[in-house]
């Protein structure tokens, strides 16, 4: 048995033509292609609705599309299931989701982690291989894609809900994959709650826990027998030049369970098998890093200089000033000290302390959101 796991598998405009043509070698090269062609199964993460007409939601972030033909692709690559959990597959609306859906159905491809209701989001998948029963669950944060009582989307990482799901799903499955979209993107470690969150996931059933969105690769945690891998990276996804996006691993799963890795590099629009020099770098680095969160305190040291780091980031956002040309000009006058100014202007110890209320406590933090639902749909 051999189950391999990448991540983002998106077309995009550089490589739009080499999907349609379904071009396999082009994609991935002669190397890559072999290897997925020799897997078992071959499961991936579409975070893009594939359709032909635009109905971009209304939505901070950039709002994906790719067309039906590029479905091609997919079939070059063997791709066995989808996971459609993520912050995208809602992105043109329900007709977009719908016609991913239909195309799906229609070309073999099986999916999960959304629907056009909530029940059907929240179902893991099932799938045979040699005498064992292989289950996956799929759930993603919250961010403008996810279902809800009232409306379709990707299935949404509930606390009270999500962790029921693996312990219903580890009963009835030899082996339990839980497929998490989350985590802060270029972060290579766990943030505390992450790590609470599929640490829980393992104690409820989960054999492996793989964390995708985070647009790079992570590290890995052993708990309690499990293996969970705190970020992938990419498999094909040309958006970006940022030195995250360069390189990625796919996960390999053996018939015992036992967990591996195949390090990618990616090359102009596409992806291939990462030569040995730098497959050692990608491997040295995960290997590292997973050997840093094993320290005591860690995690919350190494988090808090991160939230240090981007929390200026966060108060101008809300701020509601805009970085036009006249700011930047003035603040490379000031030695790019006009940040700090209007900061401490607009955000006195009160104010701070009063944000951090608001978006901390539960009851503020609930109907915080749902005032900003109810506002944005005016």
């Amino acid at each position: 048995m051999n189950i391999l796991i990448g991540a983002d598998l998106v077309p995009t405009a550089s490589n739009f033509s080499v999907f349609k043509a379904g071009d396999g070698v082009s994609l991935v090269g002669e190397e890559l292609l072999n290897i997925l062609n020799k897997a078992d199964y071959r499961i991936f993460n579409l975070e893009v609705p594939l359709c032909d007409n635009a109905a971009p939601i209304e939505k901070c972030g950039p709002a994906l599309i790719a067309s039906t033909y590029t479905i091609s692709g997919y079939n070059a690559l063997g791709v066995d299931l989808l996971t459609l959990a993520n912050n995208h597959i809602m992105d043109q609306d329900n007709q977009g989701l719908i016609s991913t859906i239909n195309l799906l159905n229609g070309n073999g491809i099986a999916y999960l982690g959304a629907g056009e209701t909530l029940e059907q989001a929240k179902k893991p998948y099932n799938f045979q291989l040699d005498g064992k029963k292989i289950g996956v669950y799929a759930c993603a944060e919250h961010e403008f894609s996810i279902a809800d009582d009232k409306a379709p989307g990707a299935n949404p990482f509930d606390p009270f809900e999500s962790l029921d799901h693996i312990a219903e799903m580890k009963g009835e499955c030899d082996y339990a994959i839980v497929l998490y979209h989350g985590g802060k993107e270029h972060y290579r470690y766990p943030s505390p709650s992450l790590q609470k969150t599929c640490r829980k996931m393992v104690e409820k059933g989960a054999d492996l826990v793989v964390c995708q969105h985070s647009h790079c690769v992570g590290c890995e945690e052993k708990y309690n027998g499990a293996t969970i891998v705190y970020g992938q990276g990419n498999f094909l996804f040309d958006g970006s030049e940022n030195e995250c996006w360069q390189t990625s691993l796919i996960v390999s799963v053996n018939e015992n369970g036992e967990v591996s890795y195949i390090p990618l590099k990616k090359t102009g629009n596409s992806v291939r098998v990462a030569k040995e020099d730098e497959a050692a770098d990608i491997m040295d680095g995960f290997i590292n890093r997973s050997e840093e969160i094993k320290q005591n305190g860690f995690i919350e040291r190494k988090y808090a200089e991160f939230a240090d780091s981007m929390i200026k980031h966060y108060l101008f956002a809300f701020s509601g000033i805009k970085r036009n040309f006249v700011y930047k000009v003035f603040n490379k006058l000031l030695g790019y000290r006009l940040t700090d100014w209007i900061l401490k202007r607009k955000y006195t110890k009160d104010k701070r302390l009063a944000l951090q209320n608001y978006i901390e406590c539960e009851a503020h933090r609930e109907l915080f959101i749902q005032g900003l639902r109810i506002n944005n749909k005016l």
